[in-house]
């Protein structure tokens, strides 16, 4: 009897400590699937459970993404990379919605879900990568400066105290200008619209943004150019969610493809009105 009730005990304590490690093993997984896989899955998962693509991109950046008043279109090189990326993702370039951002709103819209990623003339910077991850780049650009014709600002270096800068609140344009110029008197605005025409109101001396941004002023009013050689590099990315792996994957994937097939060259040409170099 003494024999047997130890046998008994040593089963009972092996079977316990195999459901103990069972246990702990399972919900170690579980968390790790649950915080790794699942959910980062879930996101891109949800995209195509949904059958639309939401993406914020710009309505006021002529290029890049302009809504026209008229149709209600919105147009422009961003916005034709959103619909190549929803054609690569869901098989159909219009499934997909567009909302407005801008420089101000688009990190607070993605983080709150209201859209699933931005493309709109985003420049990858270290201090934005904390709050959102980015794609490869898929544009390249440089800040630079916007006058009116006749103007004896030329370049950076005619940038002096009391200058009157315009540029747009939440863009890295602010930092750069403060960071060339200490002395300079910047005046901020909500989007580029209101920024240009305070700049055409003559509330400002110069507008300041990437350059691509301001050859599509100056093609809205030639009576404005763009002056000086860029003094930023100014790298675009799309931005995602934090965490949200696969779907940043599926868009690097995609533009990786639309590179090999030449679509983005196409796209590029459209809108910039040259090949792209090295992009």
């Amino acid at each position: 009897m003494k024999k047997r009730s130890w046998m008994t005990f040593g089963i009972a304590m092996t079977l316990l400590a195999t459901i103990l490690l069972s246990g702990c093993g399972s919900n170690e997984g579980g968390n790790n699937n649950g915080a790794n896989g699942s959910e980062e899955a879930s996101v891109l998962g949800d995209i195509k459970k949904r059958g639309k693509l939401v993406v914020g991109v710009k309505y006021d950046t002529k290029l890049f993404g302009l809504k026209d008043p008229a149709s209600g279109n919105v147009e422009g090189f961003d916005v034709d990379i959103a619909k190549a990326l929803a054609k690569e993702i869901l098989g159909d370039e219009t499934k997909i919605e567009l909302k407005e951002v801008t420089s101000k709103t688009r990190i607070p819209m993605l983080n709150n879900n209201d859209i699933d990623m931005i493309i709109a003339t985003m420049t990858i910077t270290e201090e934005r990568k904390k709050e959102v991850d980015f794609s490869d780049v898929y544009f390249k650009a440089g800040q630079s400066l916007l006058v009116k014709k006749g103007s004896p600002i030329k370049s950076i270096d005619d940038i002096k105290k009391g200058t009157k800068v315009l540029a747009v609140k939440g863009s890295t344009s602010v930092d750069n200008i403060k960071a060339k110029v200490p002395d300079a008197a910047i005046l901020e605005f909500d989007n580029y619209q209101d920024a240009f025409s305070a700049l055409k109101a003559g509330q400002g001396d110069t507008l300041t943004t990437d350059n691509a941004i301001l050859y599509g002023m100056a093609v809205q009013d030639p009576g404005y150019e763009v002056v000086g050689e860029p003094f930023t590099d100014e790298p675009y990315g799309i931005a995602i969610k934090k965490g949200a792996a696969d779907l940043l994957n599926s868009v690097n994937e995609g533009l990786k493809k639309l590179h090999d097939s030449g679509e983005y060259d196409k796209i590029y040409e459209k809108w910039i009105g040259e090949a792209p170099s090295g992009e």
